[in-house]
């Protein structure tokens, strides 16, 4: 019995310290002062059609549409795909200038579907590039022509820096969630392109080749459909490169139940895709010998942090109990490591990246937002999503430029 403990336990610290051992890393290379050196050799800017996708979208596409039309020339386009929409996206989308494509399937729901809808609409006359933006998103000046040229030279996806304003009087839990967001799509992702590897799509503020993401299946209900893709193309051949000096602001959802369900949708869906997944991408390097599917691998293992976090705690208790019993005591120590380097990890973002918005004082909020999130890693054993549902975080909230303006200093 004590034999068979000590084994579970030790497998269990070694895998955790496997885990913190890469976010430690991805972290603490991201810290690392920047180089003025850019992405990408300066090219002819390619021809470029921003795709947007939009379900029910009327109170914020106009924003969007508006920071994205003045950083297109004459021979861009921009196509709205109004997908089952039963507002006035659509005509909202037309007023402003967009091209408008309407699409009515009750079966077959979910952004997936309506990406594909969009590129069979391009096929007449495709582009160079193609570019996804989601329509409740405000996107920097200069990102679109950025990440299409690196798209172009490199022939491969590329992902711009997807963030998360917090509302204009955000709770702690708003807080901490922006900066888990940050940490997640702007630190690691800035660490591992330092380090010349591939980094997962993060749903918005990415462009691709057209003969690379016309070859991509799109057309499903995945949950994390952008995730889906990026390791798709990885594995073909096509790793996501992370473009650092370019940004995509979104909106942190304001209300309980909105905020709920985003992360529901965000996290069961990066859960099932780890455990399908994961495996696929080992055996992928292994078959065509490239460490980059591993390294995509590893990073793809490292589960939210508020559930790699509470996964250390649970371990954690379990081998100090153990040691009372007469375990041995190597779980312990391995743990103990664990932990540190995942609070140097965070800490470090924190003061780096986050720090003019996110107080010292609020990371004390950090327990209670972990204690939140524990029910909605409970119901992925008993009632996980599965299918594609809309997030209802539009109801009058503006976005402002301040985050996107704060952040930007920060990565210079």
């Amino acid at each position: 019995m004590f034999l068979f403990i000590d084994i579970v336990l030790l497998v269990i610290s070694i895998g955790l310290l496997i885990l913190s051992a890469v976010l430690f890393i991805e972290c603490s290379i991201a810290l690392l002062p920047s180089s003025s050196e850019k992405d990408a050799t300066e090219v002819t800017r390619p021809r470029i059609a921003v795709l947007m996708p939009a379900h029910d979208e009327a109170s914020v596409i106009s924003a969007t549409l508006k920071t994205l039309l003045p950083q297109l020339t004459t021979q861009d386009r921009l196509v709205v795909i109004a997908d089952n929409c039963t507002d006035k996206t659509a005509e909202i989308a037309r007023s402003v200038g967009a091209t408008v494509i309407e699409r009515q399937d009750s079966e077959n729901k979910g952004k997936g579907y309506a990406l594909d809808y969009g590129l069979t609409f391009l096929e007449t006359e495709p582009p160079e590039v193609v570019v996804l933006v989601d329509a409740d998103c405000l996107v920097e000046e200069g990102t679109i022509e950025r990440i299409a040229s690196i798209a172009a030279t490199q022939g491969k996806p590329v992902q711009a820096t997807y963030l998360l304003e917090q509302p204009a009087n955000p709770s702690p839990k708003d807080s901490i969630s922006a900066l888990a967001f940050m940490v997640k799509n702007l630190v690691r992702p800035l660490g591992l392109a330092r380090l010349g590897l591939p980094v997962l799509l993060t749903g918005t503020g990415m462009a691709f080749p057209w003969s690379v993401i016309r070859q991509a299946p799109l057309a499903s209900g995945n949950i994390v459909e952008d995730m889906q893709l990026g390791l798709d193309l990885a594995i073909a051949g096509y790793p996501t490169l992370f473009c650092r000096d370019t940004k995509v602001i979104g909106i942190l959802p304001h209300q309980e139940t909105a905020a709920k369900g985003q992360r529901i949708r965000w996290e069961h869906g990066h859960l099932q895709t780890l455990l399908k997944q994961v495996p696929r991408l080992i055996k992928a390097s292994l078959v065509q010998l490239r460490f980059d599917l591993l390294a995509l691998a590893l990073e793809l293992s490292i589960p939210p942090l508020s559930l790699l976090v509470t996964i250390w705690v649970a371990a954690t208790g379990l081998a100090l109990l153990a040691g009372i019993w007469g375990a041995i005591g190597m779980p312990v120590i391995l743990l103990a490591i664990t932990g540190l380097m995942i609070l140097v990890s965070v800490v470090g973002a924190w003061a780096k990246f986050g720090r003019t918005e996110v107080s010292a004082l609020t990371l004390l909020s950090v327990p209670f937002y972990i204690l939140w999130k524990i029910p909605l890693y409970l119901t992925f054993l008993v009632q996980r999503q599965t299918e594609w549902v809309r997030t209802d975080n539009r109801e009058d909230a503006p976005l402002s430029s301040n985050f996107s303006s704060a952040t930007s200093e920060k990565m210079d």
